[in-house]
Order: structure tokens, then C-alpha cells, then sequence
């Protein structure tokens, strides 16, 4: 008996042991947050301040969290039923105006493409015929203003590395029939991985001491900007929400309707996975609630249930969040202001230049949907999701497989099957820097289903490329793929040797 008490005494001793080092921590971050706030600009401090607690609350989760790490149960995760994500061909038929004018249009316009090696904001990259990311949004969301004679107005929330980039672009549309209103998210300080605490001093620290906490930053930033409050007394009630790298989320008056129709308070756009989407977070019955669930918290071992395509469990994952998000903006100001939204936290460790390991805590939006009531996925068209993360997407949209019509890409009629071809680019094409002089002009791809380049290639003028096509420039050669030339079902590989597939 007096063993089993001894033990159980221990375990508690070491619970409190645990509880005091942690709200030991959680009040030396409390100093060190303050600390920084005393450093701000008397112009900004206010709002300096407000984000400041914001983190600091982000933060004592985290750290209760990382204390009593509930795993999720995996074997109590369902797939959604049929009520928690509907098809897309079940949703009423409409194109008028219905609901229009309550509509407001938000892109996530925070990133900075840095995989694609470019230095400023992603959207001011030329994706198509001349016209970048934000030209294609601008016309998208104006042609819809025109056609209607409605004026839903467009959203941007940048983060404080696309802010001034942002602003610039946009003073080119001040004479077009849209308004549009830029936000700044939060700016959050990235933490030591050794001691949990904040990297930067000073509120005036260099960049790298800093980071924008993820898309899931979008309600609290909402609020602290008042975008919230003046969009509601605008009369809007609906905000769709979406990545500004997506060039298939278009306005959709079918999926608007349908969330007016069945007062749904949140809408998710999910559309079917394939083999190029293991990442993208999933949607989950658990506990008989719908939630999204992400690969940051799937638990190691489960990991490759969660990924894989053409496994027993993609039965289980079949479909993936676009972050298509549609929200009701009374709804969303009432969570907020009862108490606001507690998002999983996502927990992304960095290293900085100088090789010392840090950890950002960020948030997804789309983990929001087990806040509001009658939340549920919609099913939609892989059209929907066309995002551009790589230069191989970007080769994909510049080629002849799209063609553009008032901001929006139509897959043209002349491709046979409804989907595209599989591409990949090796590291020669990796940065944007490296994409462009490599090809003359854009190959026809019409009739492509996949494409393999490594080496170093080059891609003359009238290229067109059928079926399979591989090519593979070997360690310190070039291969000239030259002007007008055919490829159908080719491996191309040295000297221009080519082999039948």
C-alpha cells in the first residue's frame, strides 16, 4: 500500500515540479513581452502591445500543451459522414447576383515565394500573359462587380514582409471599379528552442528575430485591425477566404448560396487527393465533431497513413483542405468577442542563418471550423485548387493548357482529359531566376501527361511535348532541345540521344 502511495506522491510532486517550471517561464516570457513593449514606438505601441498578448497567450498555451500532450487517439478518427462534407454537384444551381452584395473577398497575400527564390511579395510574380497574382485577383473580383453591378469589395492581408510591397502594386488600380483595403497580420517574435524565450530585444529588432503566425492569425488580426467591425457595418455578412497563390479560387455564387441556404456559419472547399497532395491537411470526424486535422499533428508513426495516396487509409484521407474558406462575419464576431478561437497550434522549428535553433508557433485557418455551428466541407472540382508553388506549377499555368478569361484560368477544350499533367523540374529550374532563360518560349503541352527534366536542359521555340516525355542532362552537359521540335513519348537523354518510350 505505502508503495503504490509513495509512487502516486512522486508522480504529483513531479506534476508540480513541472506546473512551477512552467509558470516560472510563462512569467519570465510575461517580462520579456512587456520588456519589448516599452521598447516600441510611441506610434505603434498600443497596437504593439495588443499583439504582445496575443502572443503571450499563444505562447502559455503552447507551453501547457507541451506539458500534457494529449495525443490525438487514432483510432477514434472517422472519415466525415455525408452531412459534414457535401458533393459540389448537390449544391443549388444559381449565377445571379443572390448574396452578392454581402460578400467580401479576403486573400492570404503574406508570402514571400522564397522557395521560388524570389525576394519580395509572391504576388507581384508574372504568372501569365504579363499579369501577376494581384492583376489576375483585381480582374477576377472587378469583372464580378461589373457583370452584377455589385461591389464586393477585396481584402488583402499581407504580413510585414509583403506590406510595402503590397501597397505599391496596388496604387495601380485606384481608377478600377473595386476597393480594395490592405491589412498587416500580426507580427509575432520566433522563440530560443533551448530556453522557449523570445528571440528579439527590441520591438525594432532585425526581421529574422520575427515571423507571420500562419493564416490562422487571420481572425485575431480581423479584429485588431477593426476590418471586422467596419465590414459588418458595410451590411457584409460572408467572407470568402483563400491563398493568393490559388489561381482556381474564383468567386463562386453556387457555393454562396448554398451557405446562405443551410446556415452554415463556415464552409471548408475540400476537393479529392492525389498523389502530388500528401501534405495538405484533411478534414476528420473525432469525437463526433468535424475538425481539420494537419500533418504537424499527426503522431510520427501514423505519418504515412496520413500521406499516402494508394493506401488502405487514403479510404480514410481522401480528400484534402484547399483553403477555400467561406465564413460568416456575424458568427465569427461573436466567437470573437466571447472569448475568441483557440486553434492547434502548429509548432515550426527554424533555423537561423547563423545555425541556432528557433520554433515558431503558428495557427491554420481552417482549424476554425469546430468553432462555428453547422460547419461542413464542400467537395469541390479540382479547378478550384490551382495553386502555384514551384516553377513546375508555374510552367503548367503559362503553357497553353489554360487560357485566361476576366482574371480566371479555363483549362481549354482541346485537352482530352479533364486533368493535368504530372511535371517536375529538376533543381536547374528550381529559383524563377533560373526558370526564365531556360525556355525561349513556353513548350505546347496540350497533349503532355508527364514531364521529367534534370540537368541542365534548355527549351527552344515551338517546342511541343506529347504523352511521357524524359529528359535528362547528365552531370556537366547541356542538352539544346531545339526549335520546333517534337517529343512524344521520348527519353532524351546525353547528346540528344533519344529512345522511344
Amino acid at each position: 500500500m505505502s508503495n503504490s502511495f509513495s509512487g502516486f506522491r512522486r508522480f504529483r510532486y513531479r506534476k508540480a515540479v513541472r506546473a512551477n517550471e512552467r509558470s516560472a517561464l510563462a512569467k519570465s516570457t510575461q517580462n520579456d513581452l512587456s520588456r519589448l513593449v516599452r521598447t516600441a514606438d510611441p506610434a505603434v505601441r498600443k497596437a504593439f502591445d495588443v499583439e504582445m498578448q496575443s502572443f503571450s497567450k499563444l505562447h502559455a498555451r503552447y507551453l501547457a500543451e507541451k506539458e500534457n500532450r494529449e495525443q490525438l487517439d487514432w483510432d477514434r478518427i472517422k472519415s466525415p459522414n455525408d452531412k459534414q462534407v457535401i458533393p459540389y454537384s448537390h449544391l443549388p444551381q444559381i449565377t445571379g447576383p443572390e448574396g452578392l452584395s454581402k460578400l467580401a473577398v479576403l486573400k492570404v497575400n503574406g508570402g514571400l515565394g522564397t522557395s521560388m527564390g524570389i525576394s519580395g511579395a509572391k504576388s507581384a510574380l508574372e504568372v501569365k500573359d504579363g499579369l501577376t497574382f494581384l492583376d489576375l485577383i483585381v480582374q477576377q473580383v472587378e469583372y464580378l462587380n461589373t457583370t452584377h453591378k455589385v461591389d464586393v469589395p477585396l481584402i488583402l492581408m499581407t504580413s510585414f514582409n509583403t506590406h510595402d510591397d503590397t501597397l505599391r502594386i496596388i496604387k495601380k488600380y485606384v481608377s478600377q471599379r473595386i476597393s480594395i483595403t490592405t491589412f498587416n497580420q500580426s507580427r509575432y517574435p520566433r522563440i530560443w528552442k533551448e530556453t522557449l524565450q523570445p528571440c528579439p530585444k527590441y520591438a525594432s529588432d532585425d526581421k529574422k528575430h520575427w515571423y507571420p503566425p500562419g493564416h490562422g492569425d487571420l481572425y485575431e488580426s480581423l479584429v485588431h485591425t477593426g476590418v471586422l467591425d467596419r465590414l459588418l457595418a458595410e451590411g457584409k455578412e460572408y467572407l470568402f477566404v483563400s491563398n493568393s497563390d490559388n489561381l482556381g479560387a474564383v468567386v463562386d455564387q453556387r457555393i454562396l448560396q448554398h451557405m446562405i441556404d443551410s446556415d452554415a456559419e463556415f464552409l471548408m472547399e475540400v476537393t479529392d487527393k492525389t498523389k502530388a497532395d500528401i501534405k495538405g491537411g484533411t478534414l476528420i470526424e473525432y469525437d463526433s465533431s468535424i475538425r481539420l486535422l494537419e500533418i504537424a499533428q499527426v503522431p510520427p508513426d501514423h505519418a504515412d497513413d496520413f500521406k499516402s495516396a494508394h493506401h488502405a487509409q487514403v479510404r480514410k484521407f481522401k480528400i484534402f483542405n484547399t483553403n477555400n474558406l467561406w465564413i460568416n462575419l456575424r458568427a465569427l464576431k461573436r466567437i470573437m468577442d466571447g472569448g475568441g478561437i483557440d486553434l492547434d497550434i502548429i509548432i515550426n522549428p527554424k533555423m537561423t542563418d547563423n545555425g541556432q535553433a528557433v520554433i515558431q508557433l503558428e495557427t491554420a485557418a481552417g482549424a476554425a471550423i469546430k468553432h462555428f455551428n453547422n460547419a461542413h466541407g464542400i467537395n469541390v472540382p479540382r479547378s478550384r485548387f490551382l495553386p502555384v508553388k514551384s516553377c513546375s506549377d508555374l510552367l503548367l499555368i503559362k503553357s497553353d493548357i489554360y487560357s485566361l478569361q476576366n482574371g480566371r484560368l479555363d483549362m481549354s477544350e482541346s485537352r482530352m482529359f479533364g486533368s493535368v499533367p504530372v511535371i517536375k523540374l529538376g533543381d536547374h529550374f528550381k529559383k524563377i531566376t533560373d526558370f526564365q532563360p531556360r525556355f525561349k518560349k513556353i513548350p505546347n503541352i496540350i497533349d503532355l501527361d508527364h514531364l521529367t527534366v534534370t540537368g541542365d536542359v534548355h527549351f527552344g521555340r515551338g517546342v511541343t511535348l506529347r504523352g511521357t516525355v524524359i529528359v535528362v542532362a547528365n552531370e556537366g552537359q547541356r542538352i539544346d532541345i531545339p526549335d520546333g521540335c517534337v517529343l512524344e513519348n521520348r527519353l532524351v537523354s546525353g547528346n540528344l540521344n533519344m529512345t522511344e518510350l
